[in-house]
């Protein structure tokens, strides 16, 4: 099959959950197989594996790439992992990338780029009624400021201009439409696009990108066999907060604590990478193992 997707830090992944024949392994994020068609290879325990993505496109994906043996699930990840944990399964090795995949900011109709002119999309899982032409269509000026202040980490007073003029523009439609018109209130050089942390903004609430990771975290060491290796790949200073701050708390409790940190730091792509895929410059990959 066509390689849809190059999987960030993948040596670095194989490294850390050194994956050994006949062992379980859990994909919370499988996108397009990219990691876990080189961890499988490695365990060829196919039966005993689950992978996990809510994006139909992506599951319709691995059901073609993977044998029919193996559990495919097409849900969002805390969904799941609760559905898993409720039938006490356990694995091996955990892998989360909390990044959005390439062929979903490739794919023009999807709305997660302004790269594209598109409808204002953004959801990962189109089953979803909430779009992000809901989020800037219908949030009030107050609100608009405050996710871009918490969730793209903007400056309020930029917030707070970007939410106005937004109100004060709608309806918006597309993509273009959005990032041309806060373009259009910014001059000077910028080194991204001053709508990138807008637009990062309205795909986290879109998706309750947060609230997923932070639900779901306190529930992986339980679905970890003894020894077992997790992995989470994050993409922004949000996600890996959160990553940081639960493994700093799980891995606090002595003999007691779930989880026993492996990476002080987190790992970053090698200059080599970063040449080969771009996308992969802002992944931070932090692992951990369950030792009781």
């Amino acid at each position: 099959m066509e390689k849809l997707h190059n999987p960030v830090l993948l040596s670095e992944v194989l490294a850390g959950l050194s994956p050994k024949a006949g062992e379980s392994y859990l994909d919370l994020t499988a996108g397009y197989g990219g990691h876990a068609s080189e961890i499988l290879d490695a365990t060829q325990n196919y039966k005993d594996s689950v992978l996990i993505d809510r994006d139909e496109f992506a599951v319709e994906y691995l059901k073609q790439k993977f044998p029919h043996n193996i559990k495919i699930i097409n849900e969002d990840f805390y969904s799941a992992v609760l559905q898993l944990f409720e039938c006490g399964m356990t694995f091996d090795m955990i892998l989360a990338d909390f990044g959005v995949s390439s062929p979903q900011l490739d794919m023009e109709d999807r709305g997660f780029s302004f790269r594209h002119d598109a409808p204002l999309d953004m959801r990962m899982d189109r089953r979803q009624k909430l779009t992000a032409a809901d989020v800037v269509n219908k949030y009030s000026e107050r609100e608009l400021a405050e996710i871009f202040v918490k969730y793209g980490e903007e400056q309020k007073g930029t917030a707070a201009m970007f939410a106005r003029i937004i109100v004060h523009h709608r309806p918006i439609t597309t993509t273009k439409q959005l990032a041309d018109l806060i373009q259009s209130r910014i001059h000077g050089y910028f080194k991204h696009h001053p709508a990138t942390k807008v637009f990062q903004a309205i795909r986290i609430v879109v998706n309750s990108e947060l609230e997923q990771i932070e639900h779901t975290l306190p529930i992986l060491p339980k679905l970890l066999n003894s020894n077992g290796r997790l992995g989470i790949i994050t993409f922004h200073s949000l996600e890996d907060r959160l990553v940081k701050d639960y493994f700093k708390e799980a891995s606090s409790y002595g003999e007691e604590s779930p989880l026993e940190i492996i990476t002080k730091k987190p790992i970053t792509a090698e200059q080599v990478e970063l040449v080969i895929n771009p996308r992969a410059r802002s992944a931070k990959l932090r692992l951990a193992i369950k030792r009781n």
